[in-house]
């Protein structure tokens, strides 16, 4: 019998709205309820729905897919991720703060990458039912509809959401700009530039793959620049799944204004600039 060929990117979103989908609705079961919940080993908090929600999507991607690895934030890391070339990783909930306060921008965001590349991502707000999706080479998509590739230039003033010390060094290099809402889910603060709604969003040090890896296939289709502010291009399923500080932009007159002010606040290690310097 011959091998089937492995799955497609187009299978593999197919597979993980799906899976998504499923999430939300176990997910709005537990939604302004009284919840069971804990504070994690880092001071971030945990619910039980987001137990029931990881075990549910490892359930369910790892058996449709037993060859691709497995990050989560509510499971523990199994190296082995590291030698597979295609990895699934996942938020069950991504805004869980959010989540328990009652605030309805709460997200699943679910990813495929490969080898290093996230190449197929959704961004699933149930409460506000919003559905991002995205495959490489394949658009991406808002609730069925393609959303409209790289908006470019804009002539407003820009919408951003922005941290005080972060505002206070972009008001100092003199740039002139709306400071926008902040949203629970960091996938959705990020996937709000596809829609127009914000025209950039900076992320402090310390975001982890499973929190920007979907939004990051769907900011790519839409032609918005996603970077690292000290290094570059954002790299995923390494050793060290942090990321430093990060800048999405839809606008490339921004790129330097923003990497600037969040280099000043949150600095670059030693050892990224080190790393850059031996790969240029």
């Amino acid at each position: 019998m011959p091998d089937m060929p492995p799955p497609s990117d187009a299978d593999d979103l197919e597979l993980l709205r799906t899976a998504a989908v499923t999430a939300g609705i176990i997910a709005s079961s537990y939604f302004r309820r009284d919840l069971k919940t804990w504070t994690k080993e880092n001071a971030s908090p945990v619910s039980e729905a987001d137990i029931v929600l990881d075990k549910f999507l490892h359930s369910a991607l790892t058996t449709a897919r037993p060859s691709y690895g497995w990050l989560s934030e509510e499971s523990v890391d199994n190296p082995a991720r590291l030698g597979r070339s295609r990895v699934f990783v996942v938020d069950p909930i991504d805004g869980t703060r959010g989540f328990i306060r009652g605030d309805d921008s709460w997200t699943v965001s679910l990813a495929v990458v490969e080898d290093g590349v996230p190449v197929v991502g959704v961004v699933f707000a149930p409460a506000r039912d919003e559905m991002y999706e995205a495959s490489r080479g394949g658009g991406a998509r808002l609730n069925g509809a393609p959303i409209e590739l790289n908006r470019g230039k804009i002539s407003h003033l820009p919408v951003i959401p922005t941290a005080g010390a972060v505002h206070q060094e972009l008001v100092a290099a003199g740039l002139d700009y709306t400071r926008g809402p902040g949203f629970a889910s960091l996938a959705y603060r990020l996937v709000q530039l596809t829609t127009g709604r914000l025209d950039a969003a900076l992320v402090r040090r310390g975001s982890s793959d499973w929190d920007i890896a979907g939004a990051a296939v769907i900011l790519s289709e839409c032609g918005i620049a996603f970077e690292d502010a000290c290094i570059g291009a954002v790299q995923f399923n390494r050793a060290e799944i942090r990321h430093g500080a990060l800048a999405a932009f839809a606008d490339q007159r921004l790129r330097d204004v923003l990497t600037g002010a969040l280099v000043r606040v949150y600095g670059c290690p030693e050892s990224e600039l080190q790393s850059e310097r031996r790969s240029t």
